[in-house]
This record gives C-alpha cells, sequence and structure tokens, in this order.
C-alpha cells in the first residue's frame, strides 16, 4: 500500500487516544508529528494537555477539520471514532493495530473512507516514507 497521502505535511491530523505515557504508541506517534513537523492535534477525553499541547475530548471539538484521523483507542471506541469521522468529512483513517475492527474498517470501505490497518503509523508508514 502507498502511504503517501496519508503522509503529506500539510495534512491535519488528529491522534485519538493520546497518552501521557511516553512507552505508549498513541505519545509516541502524537510526539513524532509533531517534531517532523505535522499540524497534529490530540484527542483525549481524560487529559487537558499532553506534552504542553492542548487536549480535546472529540475531533468535533478540534479548532480545525483533520484530513487524517489516527486511532489508538480499543476497536469499540475506533468503530465510534469512524462515524464521527464520516459526519465531519474526514476521508482518511489509519488504524493502529489493536485499534481496529472488522466492523470500523468495513463502515470506512462502504462511506469511502481510505483506511490502513495492520499496519504502525511510526514503522510503516514515517519509517518508510521519512527514514527516521
Amino acid at each position: 500500500m502507498h502511504y503517501s497521502k496519508f503522509l503529506d505535511k500539510k495534512n491535519v491530523v488528529a491522534v485519538v487516544g493520546v497518552s501521557r505515557n511516553s512507552k505508549k504508541w498513541g505519545y509516541k506517534i502524537f510526539k513524532k508529528l509533531i517534531d517532523i513537523g505535522f499540524n497534529v492535534y490530540a484527542v483525549n477525553p481524560k487529559y487537558p494537555e499532553i506534552a504542553g499541547v492542548k487536549c480535546y475530548p472529540t475531533i468535533k471539538s478540534l479548532p480545525a477539520k483533520p484530513d487524517v484521523v489516527i486511532t489508538v483507542v480499543p476497536p469499540k471506541i475506533t468503530e465510534k471514532i469512524v462515524k464521527e469521522s464520516k459526519a465531519l468529512g474526514v476521508k482518511m483513517v489509519w488504524m493502529q493495530p489493536g485499534s481496529e475492527s472488522e466492523k470500523a474498517i468495513a463502515f470506512c470501505k462502504e462511506n469511502d473512507i481510505e483506511v490502513v490497518y495492520n499496519a504502525c503509523f511510526v514503522v510503516t508508514g514515517l519509517g518508510a516514507n521519512f527514514n527516521n
């Protein structure tokens, strides 16, 4: 699969399931995107901020519509996120391993949302395209 469309730095990216724990993928993805210059939003209703950046409770509450939504949450939450994404007009969703479900993948495909799953955003996406 060609990931370049997802990795365009002009994209506004929302990471859903950002964590304050630097060992978790939700934090690693968010921090890596910031470090390489993406316009990225943190989404997690548990926290007011992460790494000094404002954190939003939902993708609907973001100040700008994301082009890409990355899910780092349990599959049942991803199923809700893809529906919110459709309602907002988001056209690209990347489901981190462990966050995907057949139901969420099928929903994306049925609603013309490009979807990546079974691939880590940092290792497969960024690693292959940014050599970091």
